[in-house]
């Protein structure tokens, strides 16, 4: 009877991760070819082929070797008022960077030459191999800010370096994006844009682990830095 139920947990849990997919790609080519006004709008294939196959290849590693981690990242349902606020404004970011690199593309705004746009996705997926990293690390890593049970602070591996690793890894993920997608004007409003949001959510989620997961305040003594060695 048990092994019926995870069964159906793990289709379940696949077939959420499918749909996922599919919208993604369908809602994220649909922004940027309408806005472009053509499908000849070659940096859109690239960035969907740099988000979205090392996002399914990471899928199908936690699907097999640790489905609840993967549930719990699917998982976008924020309770903390300050989280769900910025998680609604990425989104809305996330939406404007595709319209406006489409629009950039259309019209012809600013270019970005070939070996830029070819390393601005190398770097989006060093930045999921990062996230990948930083998933076998700490088993807590939850989309969502809460504290889950068992959990502990984790202070080994990068956690010994940075306090948030998943959040650089966003950062090398979100920032290129703009780049892939040939725009330069979009790419410096993202710089401003990402940083502030991410700032914004990791101290509104220190706040929270410190009131509420033990050892987490004597933690952060020990590692200074929250996102970049040496500099925050």
């Amino acid at each position: 009877m048990n092994d019926k139920k995870q069964n159906k947990s793990k289709y379940s849990l696949m077939i959420k991760s499918i749909i996922l997919i599919l919208l993604g790609i369908t809602g994220f080519g649909s922004l940027l070819f309408i806005s472009a006004g053509t499908f000849r709008y070659w940096n859109t294939w690239l960035f969907l082929a740099a988000f979205f196959i090392p996002d399914i290849l990471l899928i199908i590693y936690l699907f097999f070797k640790d489905p609840e981690l993967l549930r719990k990242r699917l998982n976008s349902d924020e309770k903390e008022k300050v989280q769900a606020l910025v998680s609604l404004l990425y989104r809305l970011t996330g939406v404007l960077v595709m319209l406006l690199s489409g629009l950039n593309y259309r019209f012809g705004w600013s270019e970005v030459p070939i070996p830029a746009v070819i390393g601005a996705a190398v770097i989006m997926v060093l930045g999921f191999s990062l996230s990948g990293v930083v998933m076998r690390q700490n088993r807590f890593a939850s989309r969502t800010i809460e504290i889950q049970n068992g959990q502990k602070v984790i202070d080994t591996g990068l956690y010994s370096v940075i306090r948030h690793p998943m959040y650089l890894s966003g950062l090398l993920l979100y920032c290129p994006m703009p780049l892939v997608l040939g725009s330069v004007y979009v790419f410096i409003l993202t710089l401003i844009i990402t940083p502030f949001l991410m700032a914004i959510r990791i101290l509104n989620e220190e706040k929270v682990l410190k009131e509420q997961l033990a050892g987490y305040e004597e933690y952060m003594q020990k590692v200074p830095y929250r996102m970049i060695p040496f500099i925050w």
